[in-house]
């Protein structure tokens, strides 16, 4: 693994909570996966009393730090349970912890853990996500969230949720790639081992029928379409490739992928077009035409849909922050 770059700058405080029942995996994702980033992010884990807290597995988990942490902290990350453990309110220390967090932080959910940013009341009228096995009773409870059970994580202001387990790789990436730019995020996963971007949501993940014995899958013509994302592609030519008929393959495509072929499209000309605003001076119409929409006005409308920006503020943004 290539060795970090030295600092140049103040690293940006993250604090992880873990809470009583946290699993292993999920706990040590953001030290992981933002320790890659070549010393942008300093990574530290606390409870809400500095005390010991068990595990969701067969141990106990020591911390170096306890809820005054929170205080500084740029960014709080909080973790998953299990089921069992998602508390059904909030005791005094958690209460109490999360009081400590500050009003300008950024504060993170891991699966499960967007319960807790629920009943505290801060995910109330903002979209979100969790477990796709949770998200009738997360409703339930919490009629107030617009609740997106099919995504894989939303980042809405400055309330990020993330769906089950690995999905915190990818929210933590989606960090690093806010803060600096799709090319640290694409070192720090490369490092990681893990996929810079996953395709699709929660949906390709929920428990499915087993395929029939020979079924083809679109992978194949996915891979074909990233490599004519510039051209006019219908859901026939699609189709066509994969030697399917257009039902089937609409129905292949979104039990493997999570999305229609359509919204998939969208979202690779999307990630294409980011890709070409940080990287150069090209004008929005020619990214435009060089990922498919038709004009720099479709461009626009897209980017604006999938992140709030206009191509010029987003490429103003990371040039700033670079």
């Amino acid at each position: 693994m290539p060795a970090p770059r030295p600092r140049t700058h103040r690293p940006q405080q993250v604090a992880v909570l873990a809470l009583d029942g946290a699993y292993p995996f999920e706990l040590g994702i953001p030290s992981r996966v933002l320790g890659a980033a070549d010393g942008r992010y300093e990574v530290r884990t606390c409870t809400v009393d500095g005390r010991p807290v068990r595990s969701g597995a067969d141990f106990t988990i020591g911390v170096a730090h306890g809820p005054e942490i929170l205080d500084t902290a740029d960014t709080v990350v909080i973790t998953s349970v299990p089921p069992a453990d998602i508390p059904t309110g909030l005791s005094g220390d958690l209460a109490a912890a999360l009081a400590r967090i500050r009003p300008d932080a950024r504060i993170v959910s891991i699966c499960t853990a967007a319960f807790v940013l629920a009943e505290a009341g801060l995910l109330d009228g903002r979209r979100a996500t969790t477990h796709w096995q949770l998200a009738d009773a997360f409703r339930r409870r919490y009629p107030k969230v617009d609740l997106d059970p099919d995504v894989l994580f939303v980042a809405d202001g400055r309330m990020l949720t993330s769906a089950g387990a690995a999905s915190g790789v990818d929210i933590c990436l989606h960090i690093v790639r806010t803060d600096h730019g799709s090319a640290l995020a694409n070192t720090a996963a490369r490092r990681c081992v893990v996929p810079p971007f996953r395709d699709g949501g929660q949906a390709q993940y929920i428990e499915q029928p087993v395929p029939e014995s020979g079924a083809a899958s679109t992978a194949a013509t996915r891979a074909w379409a990233l490599e004519r994302l510039d051209r006019p592609l219908t859901l026939a030519d699609l189709a066509g490739h994969a030697r399917m008929s257009l039902r089937t393959f609409v129905r292949r495509f979104n039990d493997e992928v999570g999305l229609s072929p359509g919204r998939w499209l969208i979202q690779q000309r999307v990630a294409r077009a980011r890709h070409l605003l940080e990287a150069g001076d090209l004008p929005v119409d020619r990214i435009a035409a060089e990922v498919g929409f038709a004009t720099g006005a479709s461009l626009r409308q897209h980017l604006h849909a999938a992140l709030g920006v206009s191509p010029q503020v987003y490429r103003r943004t990371f040039r700033q922050t670079r």
